[in-house]
């Protein structure tokens, strides 16, 4: 069974820098998507990020799109959200998200498209 368990999270002034990591185990990822989402109180769940596993292609939200890097470790099989220059407005349980990538058409931009979920990390950016 596919586990998945996010660690990183915590305060933070704003400016300031965080890494989350997420500990994939069950599985060869190879030919799945991983995804870094987040939900702030009372907002729905939201794409931040993915890493295609075995191509390394990176995708990220635009409000995060040159302050966060995506990184997948594939001797430890983790994946890695760096963030840098964080604002408050990106105060959220982040959660990481995995799916093995199918053929056709799939919109991994949407978190019902991952069939497997982290438990979540808070992280919160103070101003």
């Amino acid at each position: 069974q596919v586990q998945l368990v996010e660690s990183g999270g915590g305060l933070v002034q704003a400016g300031g820098s965080l890494r989350l990591s997420c500990a994939a185990s069950g599985r060869t990822f190879r030919n799945y998507v991983m995804g870094w989402f987040r939900q702030a109180p009372r907002k729905e769940r939201e794409f931040v990020a993915n890493i295609y596993w075995s191509s390394g292609s990176t995708y990220y939200a635009n409000s995060v799109k040159g302050r966060f890097t995506i990184s997948r470790d594939n001797a430890k099989n983790t994946v890695d959200l760096q963030m840098n220059t964080l604002k408050p407005e990106d105060t959220a349980v982040y959660y990481c998200a995995a799916d093995p990538i199918l053929p056709g058409s799939v919109n991994y931009y949407y978190a019902s498209n991952y069939d497997y979920w982290g438990q979540g990390t808070q992280v919160t950016v103070s101003s």
